[in-house]
């Protein structure tokens, strides 16, 4: 079995100053939302644990994750490429092709079993046999099976591979299916988007390579990290939300002040990312920034929980002159007002209910 090297022995070797690499280690542990003490234990494992090997498997999908991801700015694609990890195969990346990139495939698994990741980008077609997606004649079916048999965990990266994406919109005539409902016998954690942030998808990897294991996970298999807050919660128009200024239509007064978008359809209230506060492309901006709400790309169905550029419910409660307090007190008082209005529908069912009863003893 080959040595892997230590990103240190390769850090020096291509001339990283080691002021660059305490800062690289600096910011990964922002990301990760880890205090400062652990910073020492990310360049504790940094400089002494071997680069992981990975093999980046591609089903069904149109590879803008692989686009976001060498798109990285901190730290750069040279760095995650060849310093954080041993990427050995990629059929989008790599040099090699066909039958001569295949036996590389194999060789990983057969030389690194059990001790390799597997980066999935896209969903697994399975209608009439997984013809829909086929590499060297196989099914991607398969060789994600034969792949992940060996891996020590999956990392689903995007949307395709996390929940199906459009390829599994209605009607979904591949029976495109998620990476995790595929293989359940492996630690998978689903890094959904469409496509991820650059960042999301380096801090994943560098908590792996520090822990030895994936970082905490919510309910759908998603990084707490990067995913536990809602995008509503820490969008730089969310005081316009709050003070009932939104955008009306895409060309009008409020479009150009940055007023609140969630009349144009934004799912930002609705969505766990950490958008709003990594953002995208070196930390400049993001969608809802740039002026087009949030399409809820890292949510389970998205693409059919349109129309996306209508808004889901009425907050017309929220005045310009409204405070947190006020707020509080309209929705707490129409959540009283509904109950009210069940108790009062489940007494008239009820009384009506009697009343027939009545009816028939007296007939």
């Amino acid at each position: 079995m080959e040595k892997k090297e230590t990103f240190a022995e390769v850090f020096e070797a291509r001339g990283v100053k080691r002021r660059d690499f305490l800062k690289f280690c600096s910011l990964m542990s922002v990301y990760l939302g880890l205090a400062p003490t652990m910073v020492p234990r990310i360049v504790s494992a940094m400089e002494k644990k071997p680069r992981i090997p990975v093999i980046w498997l591609h089903g069904l999908e149109c590879t803008c994750c692989s686009e976001s991801f060498i798109r990285s700015s901190h730290p750069i694609v040279a760095d995650i490429v060849l310093n954080m990890i041993s990427l050995d195969y990629d059929d989008t990346l790599s040099a090699a092709a066909g039958f001569q990139l295949e036996e590389i495939r194999k060789k990983i698994m057969k030389e690194y079993k059990g001790k390799f990741i597997l980066a999935v980008e896209g969903n697994v077609p399975l209608k009439d046999n997984g013809v829909y997606c086929t590499i060297n004649g196989e099914s991607f079916l398969d060789v994600l099976k034969e792949t992940a048999a060996d891996a020590m965990a999956v990392i689903a990266w995007g949307s395709c591979a996390s929940f199906g994406c459009v390829q599994s919109a209605r009607p979904n005539p591949t029976g495109a299916t998620p990476v995790h409902k595929i293989i359940k016998n492996k630690p998978v954690v689903n890094v959904p988007g469409c496509p991820p942030i650059a960042e999301v998808m380096t801090g994943v990897i560098t908590h792996f390579l520090t822990f030895g294991k994936l970082p905490d996970l919510d309910r759908l298999k998603r990084p707490k990290t990067f995913y536990g807050v809602r995008i509503h919660d820490k969008c730089e128009r969310r005081p316009y939300f709050d003070a009932g200024m939104f955008v009306e239509s895409f060309d009008d007064d409020g479009a150009r002040k940055g007023w609140c978008l969630y009349k144009m359809g934004c799912k930002g209230p609705t969505t766990y990312n950490a958008c709003s506060s990594i953002k995208w492309n070196e930390g400049v901006s993001f969608p809802i920034g740039s002026g087009h709400p949030c399409l809820g790309c890292s949510e389970p169905d998205f693409w059919d929980n349109g129309p996306f550029y209508t808004r889901r419910a009425d907050v017309s409660f929220v005045g310009v002159n409204s405070n947190a307090d006020k707020i509080g007190v309209v929705a707490v008082g129409a959540a009283a007002a509904g109950m009210a209005a069940h108790a009062i529908g489940t007494a008239i069912k009820k009384g009506t209910s009697e009343s027939k009863t009545v009816e028939t003893e007296e007939d």
